[in-house]
């Protein structure tokens, strides 16, 4: 392929808002052109690339130019507004779905040993990261959570397969790794709240340090119970009716 087609794809990938394939690519010539020269067009630019502040990536859902990761830093300069910062119940849920899936709600408590926060859930699946995919054909048919393909682009991946190998098991470590890729994990950040399950499988509610109450909170809410149960009683002295108040007197 000639340098003016390179430039014309070069310059398609730089202005495209999403992510464009290989089949978009062919659409911007009049004449027919292989796919395959696409192909090499795109690797070649993507040496081109190699070191600049841009790079040429190939995602689930096709090719495009993004900022590297070394760049993040100073571009976030740019923009007063931080991007979320996630939890680790959201991340090693994450974690879990990502690297075992298809799975339930039950099976990623079995395996973090605490149940799930429906918050939890809620933040994956308006991030757009999980869906349910199915069902498992077991009592009460749960749900089956898998991955999505806009977790893989946010990761900047292709497939399943490229997701970093695991050196541990653990869900923590699954989602470190996660982590130090484009989302933002907060080990101190506290979304969910964490509910042990007893031999039975029962929940415990057992404050953990992760979320527990500070002091000063604690004594606002006293101190607001409190104030609760002071204006009830003035409500109930204020309601006794004039009748009662005659009879009081005439009693005295």
């Amino acid at each position: 392929m000639d340098d003016h087609n390179k430039r014309v794809i070069e310059t398609a990938l730089l202005c495209a808002q999403e992510p464009l394939t290989v089949a978009d690519l062919t659409r911007l010539f009049a004449e027919d052109i292989a796919a395959s020269e696409i192909d090499d067009a795109l690797l070649e630019l993507q040496k081109a690339w190699e070191d600049k502040g841009m790079e040429l990536v190939h995602i689930a859902t096709g090719w495009r130019f993004q900022s590297r990761l070394a760049m993040r830093e100073y571009l976030d300069r740019l923009t007063p507004e931080k991007p979320p910062k996630y939890s680790r119940a959201v991340m090693e849920t994450l974690a879990i779905i990502a690297y075992r899936q298809p799975v339930t709600r039950g099976e990623i408590e079995e395996i973090r040993g605490v149940a799930v926060s429906s918050n939890v859930m809620k933040q994956l699946e308006d991030r757009g990261w999980v869906e349910v995919i199915g069902h498992k054909e077991t009592v009460g048919r749960p749900g089956l959570y898998a991955t999505t393909k806009q977790f893989l682009d946010d990761l900047s991946l292709t497939n399943l397969q490229s997701l970093p190998m695991l050196e541990d098991a653990a869900p923590m470590a699954a989602a470190e790794q996660l982590g130090q890729a484009v989302m933002e994990f907060d080990p101190s950040a506290t979304v969910e709240t964490v509910i042990e399950l007893d031999e039975n499988g029962q929940p415990i509610i057992q404050p953990t340090s992760e979320e527990s109450i500070s002091e000063e909170v604690a004594t606002e809410i006293a101190d607001d119970e409190i104030s609760e149960e002071i204006s009830e009683e003035v409500e109930e002295v204020e309601e006794v009716s004039p009748e009662s108040e005659d009879k009081s007197d005439e009693q005295k």
